[in-house]
């Protein structure tokens, strides 16, 4: 399976296997010394920028979206402005804001899994420009990262020609990394969310090309360690997972062999997981972001191999079931999803049957609408969003074209 292809799912005769330690396997590092970057992706050694204007559909594809009602094609005032280049071209990197107000990106790659990256670098949104800061242990893509109470930036697990169990820690004070205990199992395309005791869950992917995973683990940052806990009900990768108001994780969807419409809930007290409400559609790389009034909405994804949906829906905590709600304009998956100050929901790039995508809607969760804003500067697939102090969105990298890697960077 090749793990940097425009979502052509061809892995065969998974392993539906449940274990939930793989730190013997083959695939993991026998080293704890880690790379990664912050919250999804790295970066690249390439820095040619290429910040050309893009259509929303900058290539073919012969597969197909599904179809479904679209709510307006007004078009929102707000719009994007070019801001610096990083130093490196990335896709499949992590972006986390800094409680300095900086961001910081990490590894991630930039020529079709031939060039991992290891590199990290700080955007300051005062100057609108990058510096470099200290290299990850290892080059990493596919990884995650996520903010302790310290400040510090975990970064765990991901795929560089090899699966990754390691993990290593960003220290904002001092630009470095250093490396951290390593996970049980190695594991890429898992989710990582931080608990409300400051512990980090990290929960299922893959750890080798055929072999799907079902375990959970938790970090403690006081101990520099993980352990196991409770396994999810389902086998699944490249699923949402969401930090809920009263503390549970839900996690949904994803793929396993097979494309998945399931949802469970992570109760951290008891460290066991119960199944939910199913998704009404089936969906992988996907979005979802949580609303002012503690729904949670899902939007587009992959459906089945091929197919890409404009289809979304509502989580409701309360009742643990689904709602649909009106559908994108656009179908799209692996898009960005960031919730604004004033409580709407934008979404931005991805890919579909018609190409790589740079068009961005709007959702207002008061009116249930999607509303057309104005396109990105490039098409983008497999790019950051960061949400800065100032309440503007920072979009870097990612993909627009096939053997085409962005270094260009861009606020909304």
């Amino acid at each position: 399976m090749n793990q940097y292809s425009e979502d052509q799912i061809t892995s065969t005769s998974p392993s539906s296997s449940s274990t939930t330690s793989l730190s013997s396997s083959s695939s993991i590092l026998s080293s704890t010394t880690t790379s990664s970057s912050t919250s999804s992706s790295s970066s690249t050694t390439s820095s040619s920028s290429t910040t050309t204007s893009s259509s929303s559909s900058t290539s073919s594809s012969s597969t197909t979206s599904s179809s479904s009602t679209t709510s307006s094609s007004t078009t929102a005032a707000s719009g994007w402005t070019i801001t610096g280049n990083m130093s490196f071209q990335r896709q499949l990197h992590t972006a986390s804001t800094l409680a300095n107000g900086s961001v910081l990106v990490a590894g991630g790659t930039n020529s079709g899994g031939t060039s991992d990256l290891n590199s990290a670098e700080l955007y300051n949104p005062s100057t609108g420009t990058w510096t470099i800061t200290g290299n990850m242990s290892f080059a990493r893509a596919y990884h995650t990262a996520s903010t302790l109470a310290n400040g510090s930036i975990l970064v765990a697990g991901g795929y560089n020609g090899a699966y990754l169990n390691s993990a290593e820690l960003y220290n904002p004070s001092t630009g470095t990394w250093t490396t951290t205990g390593s996970m049980n199992a190695a594991r890429y395309s898992h989710t990582a969310s931080t608990l409300a005791n400051g512990s980090v869950l990290v929960a299922g992917g893959m750890s080798s090309a055929t072999l799907y995973l079902n375990s959970a683990e938790l970090y403690n940052p006081s101990t520099n360690t993980w352990t196991m806990t409770g396994n999810m009900n389902i086998i699944r990768y490249r699923h949402t997972a969401t930090t809920l108001a009263n503390g549970s994780v839900l996690v949904a969807g994803g793929y396993n062999g097979t494309f998945l419409n399931s949802a469970e809930l992570y109760n951290p007290l008891t460290g066991t997981w119960t199944a939910t409400g199913s998704m009404n559609a089936a969906r992988y790389q996907h979005t979802a972001s949580t609303l002012a009034n503690g729904s949670v909405l899902v939007a587009g994804g992959t459906t089945v191999t091929g197919v890409y949906t404009n289809s979304v829906e509502l989580y409701n905590p309360s009742t643990g079931t689904w709602t649909t709600t009106v559908s994108m304009n656009a179908a799209r998956y692996s898009h960005i999803a960031s919730t604004l100050a004033n409580g709407l929901v934008l979404v931005a790039g991805g890919y579909s049957s018609a190409g790589f995508l740079n068009t961005a809607e709007l959702y207002n969760p008061s009116t249930g609408t999607w509303t057309t804003t104005a396109n990105m500067s490039v098409a983008r697939y497999q790019h950051t969003a960061s949400i800065l102090a100032n309440g503007k969105i920072l979009v870097t990298g990612g993909k627009s074209s096939s053997g085409v890697f962005q270094n260009s960077a861009e606020l909304y």
